[in-house]
Protein backbone atom coordinates (compact mmCIF):
# COMPACT_ATOMS: atom_id res chain seq x y z
CA UNK A 1 0.00 0.00 0.00
CA UNK A 2 2.98 2.27 0.89
CA UNK A 3 4.24 1.61 -2.38
CA UNK A 4 1.09 2.76 -4.56
CA UNK A 5 0.36 5.93 -2.52
CA UNK A 6 4.10 6.86 -3.24
CA UNK A 7 3.69 6.49 -6.55
CA UNK A 8 0.23 8.38 -6.57
CA UNK A 9 1.88 11.22 -4.33
CA UNK A 10 4.93 11.56 -7.22
CA UNK A 11 2.26 11.20 -10.00
CA UNK A 12 0.41 14.48 -8.33
CA UNK A 13 3.56 16.16 -8.06
CA UNK A 14 4.33 15.50 -12.13
CA UNK A 15 0.88 16.77 -12.66
CA UNK A 16 1.26 19.90 -10.81
CA UNK A 17 4.50 20.85 -12.40
CA UNK A 18 3.04 20.37 -16.07
CA UNK A 19 -0.28 22.38 -15.00
CA UNK A 20 -2.28 19.80 -14.78
CA UNK A 21 -4.89 19.64 -11.82
CA UNK A 22 -6.58 16.86 -10.18
CA UNK A 23 -10.36 17.32 -10.25
CA UNK A 24 -10.76 17.74 -6.87
CA UNK A 25 -8.39 19.44 -4.24
CA UNK A 26 -8.09 17.45 -0.96
CA UNK A 27 -6.96 19.27 1.85
CA UNK A 28 -6.60 18.50 5.59
CA UNK A 29 -7.23 20.85 8.36
CA UNK A 30 -5.06 20.17 11.07
CA UNK A 31 -4.37 21.35 14.51
CA UNK A 32 -5.10 20.48 17.92
CA UNK A 33 -8.83 21.13 20.15
CA UNK A 34 -9.85 24.47 20.36
CA UNK A 35 -7.49 26.31 17.55
CA UNK A 36 -10.39 27.16 15.45
CA UNK A 37 -10.67 24.39 12.61
CA UNK A 38 -14.66 24.33 12.68
CA UNK A 39 -14.69 28.33 11.91
CA UNK A 40 -12.06 28.37 9.52
CA UNK A 41 -13.34 25.39 7.46
CA UNK A 42 -16.51 27.59 7.12
CA UNK A 43 -14.74 30.04 5.86
CA UNK A 44 -12.61 27.87 3.16
CA UNK A 45 -16.02 26.61 2.19
CA UNK A 46 -17.41 30.10 1.58
CA UNK A 47 -14.07 30.87 -0.21
CA UNK A 48 -13.23 27.82 -2.28
CA UNK A 49 -16.67 26.17 -2.47
CA UNK A 50 -15.37 22.93 -0.90
CA UNK A 51 -16.97 20.58 0.87
CA UNK A 52 -16.06 20.12 4.60
CA UNK A 53 -16.18 16.62 5.86
CA UNK A 54 -15.73 16.59 9.83
CA UNK A 55 -15.41 12.94 10.93
CA UNK A 56 -17.63 14.11 14.69
CA UNK A 57 -20.73 15.17 12.19
CA UNK A 58 -20.15 12.26 9.91
CA UNK A 59 -20.08 9.89 13.08
CA UNK A 60 -23.40 11.37 14.25
CA UNK A 61 -24.98 11.22 11.52
CA UNK A 62 -24.40 7.51 10.29
CA UNK A 63 -25.20 6.42 13.99
CA UNK A 64 -27.83 8.48 14.34
CA UNK A 65 -29.56 7.51 11.38
CA UNK A 66 -28.62 3.50 11.87
CA UNK A 67 -26.78 3.34 8.65
CA UNK A 68 -25.15 0.17 8.37
CA UNK A 69 -22.15 1.34 9.25
CA UNK A 70 -23.38 3.47 12.02
CA UNK A 71 -25.04 0.21 13.68
CA UNK A 72 -21.13 -1.20 12.98
CA UNK A 73 -19.25 1.87 15.39
CA UNK A 74 -22.37 1.75 17.81
CA UNK A 75 -21.38 -2.13 18.43
CA UNK A 76 -18.06 -1.21 19.06
CA UNK A 77 -18.17 1.65 20.81
CA UNK A 78 -21.12 -0.01 23.12
CA UNK A 79 -18.08 -3.19 23.95
CA UNK A 80 -16.07 0.23 25.07
CA UNK A 81 -13.75 -0.68 21.81
CA UNK A 82 -12.05 1.70 19.53
CA UNK A 83 -14.21 2.12 15.99
CA UNK A 84 -11.91 0.73 13.57
CA UNK A 85 -10.25 2.94 10.96
CA UNK A 86 -11.83 1.03 8.08
CA UNK A 87 -15.36 2.13 9.10
CA UNK A 88 -14.30 5.50 9.49
CA UNK A 89 -12.89 4.91 5.98
CA UNK A 90 -16.08 3.74 4.57
CA UNK A 91 -18.33 6.72 6.06
CA UNK A 92 -15.68 9.00 4.33
CA UNK A 93 -16.33 7.10 1.23
CA UNK A 94 -20.02 7.91 1.68
CA UNK A 95 -19.66 11.42 2.04
CA UNK A 96 -17.48 12.00 -0.71
CA UNK A 97 -19.90 9.92 -3.24
CA UNK A 98 -22.85 11.92 -2.38
CA UNK A 99 -20.97 15.28 -3.73
CA UNK A 100 -19.84 14.22 -7.15
CA UNK A 101 -20.60 18.11 -7.81
CA UNK A 102 -17.78 19.19 -5.07
CA UNK A 103 -14.94 20.85 -6.32
CA UNK A 104 -12.75 19.33 -3.49
CA UNK A 105 -13.29 18.54 0.19
CA UNK A 106 -11.41 19.29 3.63
CA UNK A 107 -10.73 16.76 6.29
CA UNK A 108 -11.46 18.14 9.57
CA UNK A 109 -10.49 15.91 12.33
CA UNK A 110 -9.30 13.19 10.28
CA UNK A 111 -6.36 11.11 10.32
CA UNK A 112 -5.31 11.38 13.74
CA UNK A 113 -2.49 8.08 13.18
CA UNK A 114 -0.37 7.41 10.38
CA UNK A 115 -2.17 4.42 9.69
CA UNK A 116 -5.63 6.89 9.36
CA UNK A 117 -3.62 9.02 7.43
CA UNK A 118 -1.97 5.83 4.86
CA UNK A 119 -5.61 4.53 4.60
CA UNK A 120 -7.27 8.00 3.59
CA UNK A 121 -3.83 8.26 0.90
CA UNK A 122 -5.20 4.98 -0.27
CA UNK A 123 -8.39 5.80 -0.53
CA UNK A 124 -7.92 9.16 -2.49
CA UNK A 125 -5.18 6.99 -4.33
CA UNK A 126 -7.84 4.37 -5.79
CA UNK A 127 -9.85 7.40 -7.82
CA UNK A 128 -6.22 9.03 -8.67
CA UNK A 129 -6.73 11.72 -6.23
CA UNK A 130 -4.19 12.56 -3.03
CA UNK A 131 -4.07 14.78 -0.41
CA UNK A 132 -2.95 18.69 -1.79
CA UNK A 133 -2.12 19.79 1.76
CA UNK A 134 -1.97 19.66 4.74
CA UNK A 135 -2.71 23.14 6.89
CA UNK A 136 -1.81 23.39 10.41
CA UNK A 137 -3.23 25.77 13.17
CA UNK A 138 -0.54 26.35 15.14
CA UNK A 139 -1.60 27.63 18.47
CA UNK A 140 0.21 27.55 22.45
CA UNK A 141 -0.77 26.09 24.68
CA UNK A 142 -1.97 28.37 27.34
CA UNK A 143 -4.21 30.26 24.50
CA UNK A 144 -5.76 26.55 23.78
CA UNK A 145 -6.69 26.42 27.32
CA UNK A 146 -8.47 29.84 27.59
CA UNK A 147 -10.37 29.11 24.27
CA UNK A 148 -11.87 25.76 25.25
CA UNK A 149 -12.81 27.53 28.73
CA UNK A 150 -14.48 29.83 27.42
CA UNK A 151 -16.50 27.56 25.04
CA UNK A 152 -17.68 25.65 27.57
CA UNK A 153 -19.50 28.43 29.27
CA UNK A 154 -22.27 27.85 25.81
CA UNK A 155 -21.19 24.67 24.40
CA UNK A 156 -23.19 22.22 27.17
CA UNK A 157 -20.00 20.16 26.87
CA UNK A 158 -18.74 19.36 30.50
CA UNK A 159 -15.48 18.24 29.22
CA UNK A 160 -14.92 21.92 27.77
CA UNK A 161 -14.98 22.85 31.54
CA UNK A 162 -12.49 20.73 32.72
CA UNK A 163 -8.76 21.58 32.80
CA UNK A 164 -7.12 17.73 33.66
CA UNK A 165 -9.43 16.50 30.71
CA UNK A 166 -8.69 19.81 28.57
CA UNK A 167 -4.96 19.10 29.25
CA UNK A 168 -5.36 15.87 28.57
CA UNK A 169 -6.51 16.17 25.02
CA UNK A 170 -3.56 18.34 24.29
CA UNK A 171 -0.81 15.95 25.37
CA UNK A 172 -2.64 13.29 23.67
CA UNK A 173 -2.26 15.84 20.35
CA UNK A 174 1.18 16.65 20.86
CA UNK A 175 2.31 12.94 21.49
CA UNK A 176 0.32 11.38 19.14
CA UNK A 177 -1.57 13.24 16.38
CA UNK A 178 1.19 15.93 15.51
CA UNK A 179 2.69 12.36 13.68
CA UNK A 180 0.66 12.95 11.24
CA UNK A 181 2.55 16.17 10.37
CA UNK A 182 5.22 15.10 10.05
CA UNK A 183 4.15 12.17 7.84
CA UNK A 184 2.59 14.58 5.24
CA UNK A 185 5.54 17.01 5.86
CA UNK A 186 8.09 14.27 4.92
CA UNK A 187 5.50 14.50 1.32
CA UNK A 188 5.90 18.03 1.50
CA UNK A 189 2.90 18.77 2.07
CA UNK A 190 2.23 20.13 5.26
CA UNK A 191 2.34 23.63 6.31
CA UNK A 192 1.99 25.66 9.52
CA UNK A 193 -0.45 28.34 10.02
CA UNK A 194 -0.27 31.02 13.13
CA UNK A 195 -3.35 30.10 14.47
CA UNK A 196 -3.22 33.25 16.81
CA UNK A 197 -4.86 36.08 15.88
CA UNK A 198 -8.34 37.71 14.91
CA UNK A 199 -10.95 35.32 12.75
CA UNK A 200 -9.96 37.20 10.09
CA UNK A 201 -6.04 37.31 10.69
CA UNK A 202 -6.04 33.43 10.62
CA UNK A 203 -8.66 33.15 7.77
CA UNK A 204 -6.15 35.36 5.51
CA UNK A 205 -3.00 33.64 6.34
CA UNK A 206 -4.84 29.82 5.86
CA UNK A 207 -6.31 31.06 2.49
CA UNK A 208 -3.50 32.56 1.21
CA UNK A 209 -1.50 28.88 1.96
CA UNK A 210 -4.34 26.90 0.41
CA UNK A 211 -4.48 29.02 -2.53
CA UNK A 212 -0.97 27.76 -3.70
CA UNK A 213 -2.29 24.39 -4.09
CA UNK A 214 -4.91 25.36 -6.35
Amino acid sequence: MAIKVEFMGIIATIKKLLGLKQTMINIILFGPPGSGKGTQAEKLVEKFGLVHISTGDLFRYEMGNDTPLGIKAKEYIKKGELVPDSVTIGMLKNKVTSHPEAKGFIYDGFPRTIPQAEALDQMLADNAQSIDGLFALTVDDDEIKKRILSRGETSGRADDLDEDIIQNRIEVYNTSTLEVYEYYNKQNKAVSIEGSGSIDEIANRLQSAVKTTL
